[in-house]
């Protein structure tokens, strides 16, 4: 079941805020990671849990991972030229490969827009890079607790995303969303497609559990959505204030 699109009738502004991530994460893609060549640079502004947990950069080298019983060799981290704490922030903006830009780009699109137009421009900015931190936290210290390679750098904004969709199922659980089913497409309420994700999210997180991975932070995934319906009560402005802004712009058209 995969998100394709959903209703906007509703939406009385445009969502600047929403343009501009989806800009940044594709120029960032094609332009400073080199379409995912450029790995000096990914290795460098990736959020690495070891880092994190204690502030310092670290550089090493070269190396050999297993990942799905296969083993890859994998570049060393390298220099950091900003403190660590803020790659939370520059690896959400970066992405692994065209697939992964592309999943994460469709879901912002689809569902970023109809937060912003709730929340405003500036909220929905905040609250964007906000869920972002929060799922790279996540993910630090979930891969701590369950004994994961602290030194493999994550990066990708499914952790921010995953928040704009849980603030989507806490606002809209009712809204259609059109969905690619078994080569249909269907509409069908936002509880279900978000809560089947979500389901899927946590099921196979449940992999991490002794260390294993398949190179995906489901914490992330989870955490950033959870922090997304937690934050949006406080972030929201209500449909009052959606009314309003409405009717003001109708006044001076």
């Amino acid at each position: 079941m995969f998100p394709i699109g959903d209703d906007n009738s509703d939406r009385h502004s445009h969502p600047y805020v929403n343009y501009i991530f989806i800009a940044i994460n594709i120029l960032v893609f094609f332009l400073l990671q080199g379409m995912g060549n450029n790995l000096g640079f990914t290795y460098a502004f990736s959020t690495v849990p070891s880092e994190i947990l204690t502030g310092s950069d670290l550089v090493t080298a070269d190396r050999s991972v297993m990942m799905n019983g296969q083993q890859f060799q994998v570049p060393g981290l390298q220099v950091t030229p900003i403190p660590v704490y803020l790659t939370m922030i520059t690896s959400m903006f970066m992405h692994g490969g065209f697939g992964h830009l592309f999943g994460n780009m469709l879901f912002l699109w689809i569902f970023g827009d109809n937060i912003e137009n709730r929340l405003g421009h500036t909220r929905y900015l905040v609250f964007y890079l906000l869920c972002g931190i929060l799922a790279s936290l996540s993910h630090v210290f979930a891969s701590q607790i369950m004994g994961m390679d602290l030194d493999v750098p994550s990066l990708g904004a499914s952790g921010a995303i995953s928040g704009v969709m849980g603030a989507y199922l806490i606002l809209f659980p009712k809204r259609k969303v059109m969905v690619w089913f078994l080569r249909f497409i269907i509409p069908v309420p936002a509880m279900v497609s978000l809560g089947i994700w979500i389901l899927l999210q946590i099921v196979s997180g449940m992999g991490m559990i002794g260390g294993k991975s398949d190179g995906v932070a489901y914490a992330a995934h989870i955490g950033g959505f959870l922090a997304g319906m937690l934050l949006i009560k406080f972030f929201d402005k209500g449909q009052g204030y959606v009314d309003a802004e409405l009717a003001k712009r109708k006044r001076f058209m």
